[in-house]
């Protein structure tokens, strides 16, 4: 049993000077308080200078660890830190790590995962070891050499019935032309009695035909049945093994959910099934429980510790479908961690949830472009294009509200919140339905200006990386070549200084961050546009400005060109 001691490091740095936050953080979206940069750094000096441990994140210092260490696929991990007051009063900090770390739950200075999973008496390893024998039982009934000897068998039998059939059906049809024939010359001689002879004898070949055909094919069934009964009683007993597996998987999954169990301040108790129990899948997703901050708060709980302020960093190389750059910060998860923390964090007083407030408020909206059809307006930073759910101020609300006789729905196009630049508004349906057009043929052209931190090489290029969104994390999007979206990028070099790259980027699709994290991913340009709080460092804003727009007008036709620069030093 880890205590409180095992755990709490006090700082190494006199902290005298530092003020302490009046609210805790709201972990979703936050500057990082000192006290936190502080614990964060003593933290990543442990992580570069610690021997107790070998973990691949791939870094340049992890090229000297051991070869089995070596072969090991390198990964990152996000690391927590939580300010806390002890019960003496002293101020220190608890450190944590998402999910296992060097294949292991528990090290030494940090806290201990909610439920350990690893550890030899957990019920764990007994439900593995059955679904492993099951997953066993169930390779070995798919991979019964019978199943494909039964499978080619029927398949030749049903083969042979219809050829064999097939050509009873022709002999029939070439029987009953013959019948026709003799019953005509027959008709011929007007011998009545001869005539009603030969119709009974040609009724009995007619039923004889049909006799064998149906006999043909009772006995082609026959043979087809026996073996289909042998192969779908093979089929059964794998359907059977994976109904037991799936239902023994499940029951041990309620089970180890049931393990993970969260305080808040209150000392109420709650275990993930009953947390995710009103979410939209109502179970919940893989991985809930092990990230950092809820191991961080239910060691403090569960220890008499006062949380005072909590931060969470990236270390080490970012994954290969998602952007975490290297000692960055970032905010908790939505889909994993939010439905936790809205239950441990109870009670406490936070700081605001800035997507309750209104990031538009004092900024005025610049027509650049206006006549009875459309209008071309300039979008500042930081604000919405269409109403969002918790704020209605937006590009939208505010031209229904300079024009309120305009018919349709006036948006054709979007740009993100943090993204200045260039929109088009449609005063008309006919002109939203013409300009709407334009945008699904990718007759627009659009080119924005953004600045990157550090000097790209080369003059120009294509950035071709499939995007889809982070179901876990939203609006976070991921580059997914199995089930993303094509998104292809143009970039050319604007200008270059010591250290930042001015760009020009051309969109040939329009997928959500699209610019964002093309910029930003290591299979892009590996340079997250600066002010990116997303995929990057936050900034004065994002510098990413819609700043070129071409179009046809919708009722004349006239190919029209709109410009806007920005400085990105300047606030809006």
């Amino acid at each position: 049993m880890y205590s409180a001691q095992h755990c709490f490091t006090p700082f190494k740095s006199a902290i005298d000077s530092y003020e302490l936050p009046q609210r805790f953080t709201f972990p979703f979206y936050y500057e990082p308080h000192p006290l936190c940069l502080l614990a964060a750094s003593e933290l990543q000096e442990y992580l570069t200078t610690q021997t107790d441990w070998q973990h691949n994140f791939g870094l340049e210092n992890d090229s000297n660890k051991d070869a089995d260490t070596a072969k090991t696929a390198a990964i990152g991990k996000m690391f927590g830190v939580l300010i806390v007051r002890n019960p003496s009063g002293q101020l220190g900090y608890l450190a944590a790590f998402s999910g296992k770390l060097a294949e292991q739950n528990l090290l030494n200075g940090f806290v201990p995962p909610v439920f350990d999973m690893l550890a030899e008496e957990s019920f764990f390893h007994g439900g593995m070891q059955a679904l492993n024998q099951l997953t066993e039982q169930l390779e070995s009934a798919q991979n019964n050499p019978d199943i494909a000897r039964l499978t080619a068998e029927l398949a030749q039998l049903r083969s042979q019935a219809e050829s064999e059939l097939e050509a009873i059906r022709a002999q029939i049809i070439e029987n009953r032309k013959a019948r026709k024939l003799r019953r005509a010359s027959t008709e011929k001689l007007q011998d009545t009695d001869k005539l009603a002879e030969l119709n009974v004898q040609l009724g009995k070949e007619s039923v004889a035909e049909k006799f064998h055909l149906k006999a043909t094919k009772q006995t082609w069934d026959t043979r087809c049945d026996e073996v289909a009964t042998q192969l779908n009683a093979l089929k059964a007993e794998i359907s059977a093994i994976k109904a037991t597996r799936a239902q023994q998987s499940n029951g041990l999954q309620k089970q180890i959910f049931a393990q993970y169990q969260f305080l808040n301040q209150a000392d109420e108790l709650k275990d993930l099934n009953q947390i995710f129990k009103d979410s939209p899948t109502q179970q919940p997703p893989a991985g809930a429980g092990e990230c950092a901050a809820p191991k961080l708060l239910q060691f403090a709980f569960s220890h008499g510790l006062t949380p005072i302020a909590m931060a969470e960093f990236w270390w080490g190389l970012s994954p290969k479908s998602e952007i975490k750059q290297h000692k960055n910060f970032y905010g908790s998860c939505q889909g994993k961690c939010q439905p936790i923390l809205s239950h441990m964090l109870a009670g406490i007083e936070m700081d605001e949830n800035p997507l309750l407030t209104n990031p538009a408020e004092g900024k005025s909206l610049e027509i650049i472009y206006q006549d009875e059809v459309m209008a071309v307006v300039n979008k500042p930073a930081e604000f919405l294009s269409v109403p969002g759910k918790n704020v209605t101020d937006s590009v939208y609300a505010r031209m229904k509200a300079q024009f309120p006789q305009a018919t349709g729905p006036l948006i054709v196009h979007r740009l993100d919140m943090s993204t200045s630049g260039l929109m088009v508004i449609a005063l008309t349906r006919d002109a939203n339905k013409s300009l709407a057009q334009q945008f699904i043929a990718r007759t627009v052209e659009k080119r924005y200006l953004a600045q990157v931190p550090g000097v790209v090489l080369g003059e120009k290029g294509e950035i071709c990386l499939p995007l889809r969104g982070d179901i876990d994390d939203r609006p976070r999007q991921l580059v997914c070549y199995e089930h993303g979206k094509h998104a292809l990028t143009h970039w050319q070099v604007k200008s270059r200084s010591n250290d930042a790259t001015m760009l020009y980027l051309y969109p040939h699709t329009g997928r959500t961050h699209q610019l964002r994290v093309h910029c930003a991913h290591h299979e892009g340009l590996h340079l997250p546009i600066i002010g990116d709080d997303l995929y990057g460092k936050k900034a004065n804003r994002l510098h990413l400005h819609a700043q070129r727009l071409v179009l046809n007008h919708p009722v004349s036709r006239e190919r029209l060109t709109f410009e806007v620069d920005v400085d990105f030093n300047q606030e809006d």
